[in-house]
């Protein structure tokens, strides 16, 4: 292959990713911005208001993100039964009815969980009224969990038939909608009574069910999808299926979650340190979490492609679709570090304005709390699509060992250092979460790098 010719193959390689990315990443935003129009709206109310709904959240999330991890290994899996065979249907909708089993079995115990959820923000020695308000926002917002892992799936399915467009367009929809549902909820405004905490997890649940309500229409109505027939004897077991997909999928769950729940330690450690570091790290993680969603989207679509390849076989195309990835994640990272560098206010002002002299300490301390964010961008973009590329190969067992090391050993324990040992506060919790990210970007980019040695491929 000449070199004009190998350029051209990367040139395409990068086309197919961002055009599998984008629709992805606009998806995860959609997803994003339905809890993060909650803190917004929270925000207005006041900042205690904000920080009972910081901790309710953040425990929501930790739950959440655990079954969302569960749910994405039927993306690898489709795509390499489509790298296979290009007209799998059978395979790609064994993979589809099992991983929504695996749904419904797990998201019952998550509920007999969240249901104690000012006990459970207790045992982390949070405010006992700021747990009590928090749990009014649990209770409603759990029960949408369910059907966020449906549309999970279901976006999944569209996004290995590379027609992730679809799962975006409903997404969008359940945005908008949710935004003037839980202004009507939160407030009382469009005659209906003002809910306050209840009336933004009450939303968050109604949204969360248009969207899997939306993108379930679209699969068995469009004729791209409704071939697969997709809820057809659902209730018939495939007990081996079943079974891989909790294998694949477990790893990823913990990966996920020993991410997410960092940053939820984090919060706990905020609320430890007072409440304005507490309602600052709310507004600040938001527009981290924002942030992450692009390489959260790019790693999503280098499952796929790398999936695809790795079906087939193809080493090279393994190789060229995991790179071609990275160098993407890497450019639009350094584009997002650069601005929360140059216009943290700006971005904290979209969350909360200073107001009072109460308020402008808590705008203070969210802008402080970006600069740290902004210098982790890279490696957290680096760690996103690593652990992507790495689930098209179907390796997730020790990403899994390397994201408790990097985030709970490496990164808690600097937190702790920093924040308390070291008198730097808050400061020091969002220098822990940064080199949590760090060594797990390290460690997942060597992995992928000595994949043909350690037989991956």
């Amino acid at each position: 292959m000449t070199g004009m010719q190998e350029r051209g193959w990367w040139k395409q390689e990068v086309r197919a990713t961002l055009a599998l990315a984008y629709p992805l990443v606009l998806t995860n935003l959609a997803q994003a911005l339905i809890p993060s129009t909650d803190v917004v709206l929270l925000g207005w109310a006041g900042p205690r208001v904000l920080a009972a709904g910081a901790l309710g959240v953040n425990l929501y999330n930790a739950c959440m993100i655990f079954g969302v991890g569960v749910m994405i290994a039927a993306s690898p899996m489709m795509a390499k039964a489509l790298g296979q065979r290009s007209h799998n249907v059978r395979e790609v909708r064994r993979t589809v009815r099992q991983s929504l089993w695996a749904a419904v079995a797990l998201v019952i115990p998550i509920w007999l969980l969240l249901w104690h959820a000012e006990g459970l923000l207790l045992l982390f020695r949070q405010d006992p009224k700021l747990a009590h308000e928090a749990s009014h926002l649990v209770r409603p917002m759990m029960f949408g969990m369910l059907p966020l892992f449906v549309y999970q799936v279901l976006k999944s399915f569209v996004s290995a038939l590379e027609r992730p467009g679809w799962a975006f367009a409903v997404g969008a929809f359940a945005v908008f909608s949710n935004a003037i549902l839980n202004y009507a909820l939160i407030f009382g405004h469009f005659g209906l009574p003002a809910l306050g905490l209840f009336g933004a997890g009450l939303g968050s649940t109604i949204s969360n069910s248009v969207m899997a309500l939306g993108l379930a229409i679209v699969v068995t109505r469009h004729k791209r999808f409704r071939r697969y027939h997709l809820f057809g004897n659902f209730w018939k077991a495939d007990w081996p299926r079943f079974m891989h997909v909790w294998r694949l999928g477990f790893p990823i769950a913990v990966t996920l979650g020993m991410e997410v729940t960092i940053f939820n330690a984090a919060v706990f450690l905020m609320g430890l340190i007072g409440e304005p570091e507490l309602a600052a790290h709310a507004v600040a993680i938001q527009i981290a979490s924002l942030c992450f969603m692009v390489p959260l989207g790019i790693g999503q679509a280098t499952t796929v492609r790398v999936g695809l390849a790795y079906g087939r076989r193809d080493r090279v195309g393994v190789t060229r679709a995991g790179w071609a990835a990275f160098a993407v994640t890497m450019a639009f990272m350094v584009a997002l570090a650069a601005l929360m560098l140059l216009a943290p206010r700006l971005l904290v002002g979209l969350f909360i304005e200073a107001r009072t002299p109460a308020d402008a300490h808590v705008v203070d301390l969210a802008v402080a709390f970006l600069t740290v964010a902004a210098l982790f961008q890279l490696v957290d973009g680096a760690q996103a699509v690593g652990a992507g590329m790495l689930r098209g190969i179907h390796d997730t067992a020790v990403p899994m060992v390397f994201a408790a090391l990097g985030y709970w050993v490496i990164g808690f324990g600097t937190a702790i250092l920093f924040a308390f040992h070291l008198g730097w506060g808050g400061v020091g919790v969002w220098i822990g979460l940064a080199a949590g990210l760090a060594t797990a970007a390290v460690l997942m980019m060597t992995r992928w790098s000595r994949r043909e040695k350690l037989g991956l491929i």
